[in-house]
């Protein structure tokens, strides 16, 4: 159980890693591309896009091949994109390189945790989702450290020689033992979980913080760069954003375990509505850092209870875990894309303040329809007390 929860934690570590690269760069590639506000949003929506492209392949050929060579094949592929993304030099092959990226992480991320998953004991499921997204929180943690060497050493060089060691995460994978492949389980499975009610509530879950996360990604650092931060302060913002949000996410992990998810749910929707809602208005660079070190924290604590939530309600449909985490990928990308390109091209047509305040105003009314479902079952149930699961879902392994 160790090894495989260090393989799944290293795994989103560098998934996220790579991915929150970006957040000090985006200035830069901003003015020296002329990309404005909107091809600002484009460039940090096409990771996420890809995501959304790679979630139903990546669990069907978990599902199908097994999660050890959906791992090994995503790892590859991200890897390599990693590499291409340094040497880019034109706005075409940046959004290209992210796009391809995100495909692959779709695929590495879908077999890590549902490898961890499967192997875990229910009674322990939420403190290990929790510690998964602790290690991928550290990722967003040192990812702009890692923007912010590139921004000073190169491009080229930096993602080129961290890209090429990512790559002794293959050969560890490949040496991980896992279960022997199940039948697996047919397409349609899927497509019906998402017929139901409650799973699109944990689809939801997970969808909107990554919209929260990808409006603050785009908005705060070209904010924080016209009131004076550089890429390296930049980086630093987001780097104690992340470490605390690494420390965080275990505990929640632990507490949903034990008390339930509906408390946790409903006390991020409201600190987010809050947050997201006071972001537009500070005019001075060391007023607006620590309120986004605010807004990652408030953010960041609807992810692991969303996450478990998602992950009961897809066993309690005897879904492969495979697909429960595609379900998660079709829930976190178009919310993280949507956030992005959306939040980026709205401001840009009107102002920042607009496209913090409608956010806000999604968290507000999610947190009213939450609080009306605060005694379901499926929120109040500590993970494996009284599940409701029929069957257990098989687990794609080779």
């Amino acid at each position: 159980m160790q090894r495989i929860l260090l393989l799944a934690s290293t795994v989103v570590f560098f998934d996220t890693l790579f991915y929150s690269a970006l957040t000090p760069l985006l200035p830069h590639y901003t003015h020296d591309l002329s990309l404005g506000k909107a091809g600002a949003g484009v460039l940090a929506a096409a990771y996420p896009a890809g995501a959304l492209a790679g979630a139903i392949p990546s669990g069907v050929v978990a599902a199908r091949a097994g999660v050890k060579r959906t791992v090994v094949v995503g790892l590859i592929a991200v890897a390599a994109c990693t590499v291409v993304f340094g040497v880019g030099d034109q706005a075409w092959q940046l959004d290209t390189a992210r796009f391809v990226q995100g495909i692959a992480s779709a695929f590495s991320w879908t077999g890590a945790l549902a490898w961890l998953v499967a192997a875990a004991p229910a009674g322990r499921r939420g403190a290990l989702i929790g510690t998964a997204f602790g290690a991928a929180v550290g990722g967003a943690l040192f990812g702009p450290v890692l923007g912010g060497i590139a921004s000073l050493a190169g491009t080229g060089w930096t993602f080129g020689v961290v890209g090429v060691a990512s790559l002794g995460l293959v050969a560890f994978a490949a040496a991980t033992p896992a279960s022997a492949r199940e039948e697996p389980q047919p397409l349609r499975v899927l497509f019906a979980a998402l017929g139901d009610p409650l799973v699109l509530a944990g689809v939801w879950f997970v969808l909107l913080p990554a919209l929260l996360f990808g409006t603050l990604g785009v908005l705060a650092p070209l904010r924080l760069s016209h009131l004076g931060f550089g890429a390296v302060a930049i980086g630093a913002v987001f780097l104690c954003s992340a470490a605390l949000e690494s420390v965080m996410n275990p505990l929640i992990g632990r507490a949903s375990d034990r008390y339930g998810i509906a408390p946790l749910i409903l006390g991020g929707l409201a600190a987010s509505a809050v947050v997201a809602a006071l972001l537009p208005w500070p005019t001075h660079a060391a007023l607006l850092a620590p309120l986004v070190v605010l807004a990652g924290l408030s953010f960041g604590s609807l992810f692991t209870p969303g996450m478990t939530l998602l992950t009961h309600l897809s066993e309690g449909r005897g879904l492969d875990y495979g697909y429960a985490f595609a379900l998660m990928n079709l829930a976190w990308a178009p919310g993280q894309t949507l956030g992005a390109a959306g939040g980026g091209a709205l401001a840009n047509a009107t102002a920042d303040a607009v496209s913090y305040l409608v956010v806000a105003g999604v968290c507000a009314l999610t947190l009213g329809a939450a609080w009306r479902r605060r005694t379901s079952t499926a929120w109040t149930t500590p993970s494996g007390r009284g599940s409701s699961a029929s069957s257990a879902p098989t687990t794609g392994a080779v």
